[in-house]
């Protein structure tokens, strides 16, 4: 089976047809609960991500929240 081409943050990764963001989150062993994701400029519900299945040159962002101040 072929893979697809993704781009998140930048960069080139390779995943399987038909892998859905939360695959993804797995794949690069992210902490679903510390991040937020955009797909094509749209922000993914946190909601759909089980449903919300990746295409072949889909552009990713995945923002990490990082806690802290004063």
């Amino acid at each position: 089976m072929a893979e697809w081409t993704i781009t998140i943050n930048g960069a080139a990764r390779s995943v399987p047809p038909g892998c859905t963001v939360a695959h993804l989150l797995e794949i690069l062993e992210v902490d679903p609960t510390r991040v937020a994701v955009e797909r094509n400029r749209a922000v993914v519900p946190r909601a759909t991500w089980s449903a919300t299945k990746l295409l072949d040159g889909d552009q990713l962002e995945v923002v990490t929240f990082v806690g802290g101040g004063a």
